[in-house]
């Protein structure tokens, strides 16, 4: 089972000091991360893509290619890119630079986005939201699979018989579909033999099963191996060196953060302690606390729904980075560790 980081590269106030840190120090800091995480043997670290004034990640993959010359094992990727309303070509061509770079080392996870300021910024109408995605999605899959493409649709100039370049060191490049929980985009997924992300930030992992199994039957539907694909989770969460300490750590900020989603959405419930509290719970969706508690909730994730990928989501909102690194350290020496000897045994 891999084990890694996804973050957004958050840049909202301090909760605390009210501080908020620039853009470029938040990507220094990633670059860091990478570093780190590459050192202590985590598998993949991954960055969202966002356009908006709290977020520093809006092109994940230039952030990735610089750590890439600096580290040797950990696999780079988006989480995520949001295919909509970006150009496939020129995603294709990002990430297969980055490939690279990294000599091997990425890969794609393609979402449609939770947040939808890029449309609007890219010239894209939300009206065609669901078609976008589609049409972009074949075109890319298009691209990696052959070096000259012949494609026409709906929402971009025809291509006839171009080449893309340059091309990735893996063949195929990986692509994975990253979802929230949407049932066709489990059974898209599933038919076009393509791995999954599922986001679960909310409720009980285990009420995912429903969607995995949807995912598996629509690959085994479309003459694909369902055991040999691979189901990842990205969650929220913190690990510190006790479970108290990491809790009392990772509150503020993720209150504040949840409270500024909340009302964007209109979600009219605030996010207290209570609520913090409960999703901490062995069957919640917050990972948080010391390495075995943590490391306990993630092999029972892999039971419940059989992921083949972990990502812990640090940090929701502004920490101070040396929290976050030593998060990440945790992760890497101590709760990977116990989860691979674990599994190991069967």
């Amino acid at each position: 089972m891999e084990i890694g980081i996804s973050t957004f590269l958050e840049t909202t106030p301090d909760p605390v000091t009210g501080k908020v840190i620039s853009h470029a120090e938040r990507l220094r800091e990633a670059v860091e991360e990478i570093v780190l995480a590459d050192q202590v043997g985590l598998d993949v670290y991954g960055i969202g893509e966002h356009h908006r004034a709290d977020y520093a990640g809006s092109a994940p993959a230039v952030v990735l290619a610089a750590a890439a010359a600096m580290t040797k094992n950990i696999r780079l990727t988006s989480a995520v890119t949001v295919l909509s309303s970006d150009d496939p070509v020129r995603v294709y061509q990002a990430f297969s630079t980055l490939d690279g770079i990294s000599n091997g080392r990425a890969e794609i996870m393609a979402g449609r986005g939770s947040f939808i300021e890029s449309f609007p910024l890219f010239g894209y109408s939300l009206d065609d939201y669901n078609e976008l995605f589609e049409e972009k999605l074949e075109l890319l899959l298009a691209i990696r699979a052959s070096e000259k493409v012949t494609w026409r649709g709906g929402h971009r100039p025809a291509i006839d018989n171009l080449p893309v370049y340059p091309r990735a060191v893996q063949d195929p490049l990986p692509v994975w579909i990253a979802t929230g929980g949407n049932p066709e985009s489990a059974i898209r997924a599933g038919t076009l033999g393509l791995p999954v992300a599922f986001a679960i930030i909310g409720g009980m992992p285990e009420r995912f099963a429903p969607l995995v199994k949807l995912y598996k039957e629509a690959a085994a539907s479309a003459g694909h191996n369902p055991d040999k694909l691979q189901i990842a989770t990205h969650s929220h969460g913190f690990v510190g060196e006790t479970t108290e300490q990491a809790a009392a750590l990772f509150y503020p900020s993720t209150q504040a953060q949840m409270n500024v989603i909340g009302r964007e959405r209109g979600w009219g419930q605030t996010y207290n302690r209570a609520t913090y509290d409960d999703a901490r719970s062995l069957r919640g969706a917050l990972y948080v606390g010391d390495s075995e508690y943590v490391a306990e909730k993630i092999i029972l994730l892999h039971k419940n729904l059989g992921v083949t990928r972990f990502f812990l989501h640090v940090n929701v909102g502004t920490m101070p980075h040396r929290e976050v690194l030593r998060a990440i350290e945790l992760l890497g020496t101590k709760v990977a560790p116990i989860v691979r000897q674990e599994l190991a045994r069967g």
